[in-house]
C-alpha cells in the first residue's frame, strides 16, 4: 500500500500544472457524486456554495464562486469534454509559453467568463434568465486558451482528421458556435464561453504588441500562494547583492532575455509553422514552458 502511495505521489509530482488542474477537477467531481450518493440527493444540491449564482447579491454573499464554479461539473460528459480539450490545449501551452503566463490566461478566461455570465442577466430583464440556473464548468478559461492560440498564431496550421487548417479557422468556427448557442437551452454557459473568448483574443492581440495584460493578476496570485507557504526559522546571516545588468538585476534581465526568445520563435512559428523550427529552438521553448 505505501508503494503504491508512493506511486501515486510520483507521478502527481510529475504532472504540468494543467494536468494538476484537471486532477482537481476529477477530485471534486467525485467529491460531488460521493456526497449525492450519502445524502441521497440530486447532485446540483452538492456543491451549490461552489457555483456562481447569477444574481449579483447572491454573489456578494460568495465572491469565490467567480473562481470556484471553473472547477464544477455535475454531468459525467461536461466533465470529460473540457478535460480533454484542456489536455490538448495544454500540451501546445506549456511547450511555447511561460507557466505563470499560460495559468493567467486561463484563469483570468475564468474570471471573464463569470463577470460576462453576472452582467448579462443582471442587465437584461428578468424573462430573459427566468430558465437559466447557476454557472459551473471550465468552459470559460478552455475557450480563453483556445482563442488565444488562435489569434496569437493564425496563420498555424493543423490536423483535422486528414483536412489541414489554419486556427483562425478553429476560432472562428468556435465563435459560431457559441453564438448559435445562445438560442440553445445552455444560455449561460455560452455567455460565459463568450466572456471566455473575448479576453483571450484580448490577451493575445495586447501581447504581440509587448503587453502582457495579466502580469499584474500573476503577481497578485503570488503574494496569495505566498500567505500559504510556510514560513522558515532560519534567520538571513548574509544576503549577497546582485549586481545590476543594464538597470535590472541579473534575474530579471535573464527572464526578459528569455522571453524576447521566445517572442521571435513564436513570430516564426506563426509565419512558418513548428516544423521549422530548429532542434535547438525546440528545446528552448520545451524548458521555458516547463519554467
Amino acid at each position: 500500500m505505501s508503494s503504491l502511495t508512493y506511486d501515486i505521489k510520483d507521478k502527481l509530482k510529475h504532472l504540468n500544472v494543467f494536468e494538476k488542474i484537471i486532477a482537481v477537477n476529477i477530485a471534486v467531481f467525485v467529491v460531488g457524486w460521493l456526497i449525492k450518493v450519502f445524502l441521497k440527493t440530486e447532485i446540483e444540491n452538492t456543491l451549490t456554495w461552489f457555483e456562481l449564482p447569477k444574481d449579483i447579491f447572491d454573489f456578494m454573499v460568495q465572491p469565490w464562486s467567480i473562481i470556484t464554479y471553473g472547477f464544477l461539473h455535475y454531468r459525467p460528459f461536461h466533465l470529460l469534454f473540457n478535460m480533454i480539450v484542456l489536455y490538448f490545449i495544454s500540451k501546445t501551452m506549456v511547450n511555447l509559453f511561460p507557466r505563470k503566463q499560460s495559468l493567467n490566461i486561463y484563469f483570468l478566461g475564468i474570471i471573464a467568463g463569470g463577470l460576462a455570465y453576472l452582467a448579462v442577466y443582471n442587465i437584461m430583464p428578468e424573462s430573459f434568465s427566468a430558465k437559466v440556473g447557476s454557472l459551473v464548468g471550465a468552459s470559460a478559461g478552455v475557450n480563453a486558451l483556445l482563442i488565444f492560440l488562435c489569434a496569437y498564431m493564425p496563420n498555424r496550421e493543423t490536423k483535422f482528421f486528414s483536412v489541414r487548417i489554419k486556427l483562425w479557422h478553429i476560432g472562428l468556427a468556435i465563435v459560431v458556435i457559441d453564438f448559435i448557442g445562445l438560442f440553445g437551452i445552455n444560455q449561460g454557459g455560452k455567455v460565459a464561453h463568450f466572456g471566455g473568448s473575448i479576453l483571450g483574443y484580448f490577451y493575445a492581440t495586447q501581447l504581440l504588441k509587448g503587453t502582457d495584460i495579466g502580469k499584474g493578476f500573476g503577481q497578485f496570485m503570488d503574494k496569495i500562494a505566498d500567505l500559504f507557504k510556510p514560513k522558515s526559522s532560519l534567520k538571513t546571516v548574509h544576503k549577497s547583492k546582485k549586481k545590476p545588468f543594464a538597470g535590472h538585476n541579473k534575474e530579471s534581465f535573464n527572464e526578459f532575455n528569455n522571453q524576447k526568445k521566445i517572442d521571435l520563435i513564436l513570430d516564426k512559428i506563426s509565419k512558418s509553422g513548428y516544423e521549422s523550427l530548429t532542434k535547438e529552438e525546440k528545446t528552448f521553448l520545451f524548458k521555458s514552458g516547463k519554467d
